[in-house]
């Protein structure tokens, strides 16, 4: 599998949702496979809010793959022997693309506020200066499955594919409240410095309140019954149970995954992006639900999960219904997955839901 790994500068005005400007702007991507002659084989995928534009393979010394390599490469489900895929980190974000860090004058709190239509916005121009006029199919799960509504309804000639994993066409107060938790963190930290810490300051240590945060948001990423199946009650050895600050092996789990994110991921880009999903609502620019979704023309795989606490499978539900009503039943194929692990079961268990996307594609 060819990879190829770029960031494309863009000195030219971006026209945010919110009335501001980004007079220029970078975006970091990578690619996957060929692109054809005619460059009809493209498939964007869009990734969710800790993602990044590495979706799959190793970089040299990593000891992970990109974050859906099962899903991504040589004759797997989204099959790069066939399709030229593409990834872009969002705008916002700390890997590459334009974001409130970057540079050598970082805007920081001054950087605005971005939206998920901004984010796609972007993109759209790149996808121009690439010469994709028109993608095969664009796939998204959690913040990607926004992305991925958001070029279906605002570039409906764009694609005739689109498939929305464990995603929304609002955010919920569920979601907002967890996010909520990760935001006072960050904020209420003395080392957050209202945002004028240095670049690399939290390498070394994460902040602390943005790891008690995390530790909150992954808790929404799980159900009960994936916990209860992957930690039960067992006690980390090494710690005593009379102890006040023994450990269960959840506990451990949870602090290791708060403090090692808090490391690699910035605050600033974080509080951006949860930002962006907070207010993502593809009713705003108009009149309601049925409204936005009459401008869809691309066929539509909806596939939702159980026990998914975050984007409940009833928020996918209520697109397929409202397509249905509007008599764009044709256009949809709605599937829930019967998993108990939760939000998090995209990055995991592939079996159960590699077979829909194979079928979309």
């Amino acid at each position: 599998m060819k990879i190829n790994t770029a960031i494309e500068s863009f000195d030219e005005p971006l026209y945010l949702e919110s009335g501001r400007i980004l007079e220029s702007f970078e975006l970091a991507y990578e690619t996957y496979g060929e692109l054809n002659e005619d460059k009809s084989n493209a498939i964007v995928v869009f990734h969710a809010l800790t993602g990044s534009h590495h979706v799959a393979g190793r970089y040299e010394g990593d000891r992970k793959a990109g974050w859906w390599d099962p899903m991504v490469g040589d004759n797997k489900p989204i099959d790069t022997t066939k399709f030229f895929v593409i990834c872009v980190n969002v705008l916002g974000s700390c890997f590459g693309s334009t974001g409130p860090m970057s540079g050598k004058n970082p805007l920081r709190l001054k950087f605005p506020v971005i939206t998920i239509s901004d984010m796609v916005a972007s993109q759209m121009k790149l996808f121009g200066r690439l010469g994709i006029k028109k993608a095969y199919a664009v796939i998204g799960a959690s913040m990607g499955g926004m992305q991925a509504l958001c070029v279906s309804i605002e570039y409906p000639k764009f694609t005739d594919r689109v498939i929305m994993l464990a995603s929304t066409y609002a955010t919920q107060a569920w979601a907002i409240a967890f996010n909520r938790l990760a935001m006072e963190g960050i904020i209420r930290d003395e080392r957050f410095k209202n945002g004028e810490y240095e670049k690399g300051d939290f390498k070394e240590e994460g902040l602390y309140g943005f790891a008690i945060g995390r530790m909150a948001g992954h808790i929404s990423f799980l159900s009960p019954a994936s916990m209860d199946r992957k930690f039960g009650r067992n006690y980390v050895a090494t710690d005593g149970l009379y102890e006040l600050f023994g450990r269960f092996e959840v506990e451990r789990y949870m602090q290791y995954n708060g403090y090692s994110f808090a490391k690699r991921f910035d605050p600033l880009s974080y509080l951006y992006i949860i930002k962006a999903m907070n207010i993502f609502d593809a009713t705003r620019n108009y009149d309601s639900l049925a409204h936005s979704l009459a401008h869809i023309e691309s066929k539509m795989t909806l596939i939702s999960f159980k026990e998914d606490k975050l984007f409940r499978p009833r928020e996918m539900e209520e697109i397929r219904d409202t397509l249905v009503d509007i008599g764009k039943g044709d256009l949809v194929e709605y599937v829930c997955i019967d998993s108990d692990y939760g939000h998090d079961a995209f990055l995991v268990e592939y079996e159960k839901f590699d077979f829909y996307v194979k079928r979309a594609l």
